[in-house]
Formats: C-alpha cells, sequence, structure tokens
C-alpha cells in the first residue's frame, strides 16, 4: 500500500493544489514586479510573471509534509528544497549575483547531507560497490548543487523545465517504489504531480514561469530524490539509472560549459547555445522543440525502465538472451535518438547558415537556367 497507492494519492494531490496555488503566485508575482521582460537571448514576446514556482512548491509540499511526518532524512530535503527557493525568489524579484546564488546552493545543499542524505558509496554494474569514505559529503553537496543550476539551465523555453524535471520524477518515483523506498516514491510522485499541473499554465504559450524559484526548487528535489530512492540502495545500477533519468540537463549543461571554457567565456555567463535555443535558432517552434526534448526523455527514461526491470543475468551469474536483447534494443534507441540530435543541431545547422544558404541558391539558379527552354525568357 505504502509504496504504490499513496504515492498516486499524493501526485494527485500536488496536481490540485499546483492548480490552485499557481494562478495566486502570478497574481503575486505581477504586484510585487518580478516580471520576465523579452530581450536579446529570451525567446518570449511579452513581460510574463515569474515566480509560478510557488505553485510546484506549495503542491508538493502538501502531500509530502503529511505523509513524511517522522523522516528526518526527508523533512530535512523539504527544508533545503524550500530554503534554496526563497532564494530563487528574492532573485526573481530583485536579481542576485551568480557567485551569492552557488554560496546559497552550497549552504542549502548541506542541510540533508547534514541529516545523513548522502552518496556514500557508488555501484557499479560489472564493478561492484566502492564506498567513498569521507568524500560523500562533499560530493553529494556538488551533486545537489549541479542538478539545481541544470534544471535552472534549461529553462529557458516554456514548458521545458516542469516537463524534464516532472519526467525525472515520475522514473525514479517507480524505480524506489520497485526497491520498496517508500518516501523517496512519495516525494518523487508529488514532484511529477505539480509539474504536471503546472504545465496547464506554462506549456506554450506560457502565462507564468517558474523563475529561479521553481527550477531551483525542482533541481533541489530531484537530486534529492536521486539519491534516497535510487543511489542509496544496492542495486547494481545505483548509479547508471540517475544518470540515464537526467541525461538530458546533463547533456545539456556539459555541451554548454564546454563551449564557453572553449571560446574563454565565464560558465556563468547567458547565452543561446543550449539545446532548447539550437533548435528553435534552425527554425523549430517551441512545442515542437519542446515536445521533441520530451521524447527524448522519455527513450531515455525507458532505457532506465529496462534496465531496472527486464532481467537479463541468471542467478549463476550468465546472461538471459531475451532481457539482454530487450535492454541492447533500447540502448541502441537511445544512441540512435542521440545521433539524430547530433545531425539536427550540427550538420543541419550548418546547412542552414548565411554562406551555405548562398551557395546552394546559387545553383538552385543556374539549375533551373539549365532547364529553361532554348529561346524561352
Amino acid at each position: 500500500m505504502t509504496t504504490t497507492l499513496i504515492p498516486v494519492f499524493c501526485a494527485v494531490a500536488a496536481a490540485l493544489v499546483a492548480l490552485a496555488a499557481t494562478p495566486l503566485a502570478s497574481v503575486f508575482a505581477r504586484r510585487v514586479g518580478a516580471l520576465d521582460h523579452p530581450s536579446g537571448r529570451r525567446i518570449h514576446t511579452r513581460p510574463t510573471p515569474r515566480l509560478g514556482g510557488l505553485g510546484i512548491m506549495a503542491g508538493v509540499l502538501v502531500p509530502t509534509l503529511y505523509y513524511l511526518p517522522d523522516d528526518p532524512q526527508a523533512r530535512a530535503l523539504v527544508a533545503g528544497a524550500v530554503l534554496v527557493a526563497l532564494i530563487g525568489a528574492v532573485d526573481d524579484i530583485l536579481g542576485l549575483d551568480p557567485a551569492v546564488k552557488l554560496v546559497g546552493q552550497v549552504a542549502c545543499a548541506t542541510i540533508p547531507v547534514s541529516a545523513g542524505l548522502t552518496i556514500d558509496h557508488i555501484t557499479l554494474p560489472l564493478v561492484g560497490v566502492h564506498n567513498l569514505g569521507i568524500a560523500e559529503y562533499p560530493v553529494t553537496v556538488v551533486w545537489f548543487v549541479a542538478i539545481v543550476n541544470m534544471i535552472n539551465f534549461i529553462d529557458g523555453m516554456d514548458g521545458l523545465a516542469a516537463g524534464v524535471a516532472g519526467l525525472a520524477a515520475m522514473n525514479f518515483a517507480v524505480i524506489a517504489a520497485s526497491l520498496n523506498r517508500a518516501d523517496p516514491a512519495i516525494l518523487a510522485a508529488s514532484i511529477f504531480g505539480a509539474c504536471a499541473a503546472f504545465l496547464v499554465f506554462n506549456f506554450h504559450p506560457a502565462r507564468v514561469f517558474m523563475g529561479d524559484t521553481g527550477s531551483m526548487f525542482l533541481g533541489f528535489m530531484v537530486a534529492g530524490v536521486a539519491v534516497s530512492g535510487v543511489m542509496k540502495s544496492a542495486a547494481a545500477v545505483a548509479l547508471l539509472l540517475p544518470l540515464l533519468v537526467l541525461a538530458i540537463p546533463i547533456l545539456d549543461t556539459s555541451f554548454v560549459i564546454l563551449k564557453r571554457i572553449k571560446h574563454g567565456r565565464p560558465v556563468y555567463t547567458a547565452d543561446r547555445s543550449h539545446f532548447h535555443h539550437r533548435f528553435f535558432t534552425i527554425g523549430w517552434g517551441q512545442r515542437k522543440t519542446v515536445l521533441a526534448l520530451y521524447g527524448w526523455c522519455l527513450l531515455m527514461g525507458g532505457v532506465a525502465m529496462a534496465i531496472r526491470f527486464v532481467p537479463y543475468r541468471a542467478e549463476d551469474g550468465g546472461w538471459l538472451l531475451g532481457g539482454t536483447l530487450v535492454i541492447t534494443a533500447a540502448g541502441v534507441m537511445a544512441v540512435v535518438a542521440a545521433v539524430y540530435l547530433v545531425y539536427v543541431l550540427e550538420i543541419l545547422k550548418w546547412r542552414n547558415t548565411p554562406v551555405v544558404k548562398i551557395v546552394r541558391d546559387g545553383r538552385a539558379a543556374k539549375s533551373q537556367d539549365r532547364d529553361l527552354p532554348v529561346g524561352r525568357p
């Protein structure tokens, strides 16, 4: 009962609360002047209220605080998430220096870490368990801060961050429940419900943005349920599953940071090199871009689910042919999707550069001239 129906109830309750709270958060944002105005790197065309993340936070808090009254680690996670959301709210209203936000994120991450919510070991397939020792504390803090900023980085298009975080939470809820980890399953299901409801207001054309309030809160919570629901388990794929589920924000952030380093720019400088910006640049609309990235998230989550639920090893350690083929097929599909992404963002983008267009149009004009009948003007 605890690991099955209660998470479902929490998801529904979180969705209902978020549906009621998000419009109130939008009104509050307008009253305090927390509006996101169009600018050079932004895609939207009209001032839009931020602070929609307050509605998400309310949706998550109501069911989780009811069902998790005595879990110190879960309460510490929620406390840290609320505090990091408040830092995000201040940034949405007044603006904060990136260094100040980073210090605040680190401070908030120490709250669940100090309560024992840590990555104390890493389990790798075919390798086994490796205990981190005292390194578990800094490693976990880095994990929290990294995921917070990854979700924040992808929050640049209507519905993207809420959808990606919601899909990740859905996967973590199912995986945690399958591992009999009830509390993380409840937390993750609540995140999924709140994100799904928020998309009613945030999917293109968005009427409200989550702002740093929501992206930092979601990143913090997702990072926490990944640790408590999967990484702290004894599953042989305890590290691999979160990396697959969070593949999109991890790859996006890695790509952007490496590109900024390559061009000698500070890693915290905003630009238009994220996946969603690059899709938009080559002519994809917001809905098409977001739905494509949703699809990739679902595919990567499907690979994680296949690894978790499809039996591929026998009790004697041998490989099971059927399960191995299923997981291999899922992995091949994920690789094909990644190759397609590279094709769209790199090759197709190159084909649509101004110089290439001029050359291609010139060749087309010459071809048409050759095809005209002789003597025809």
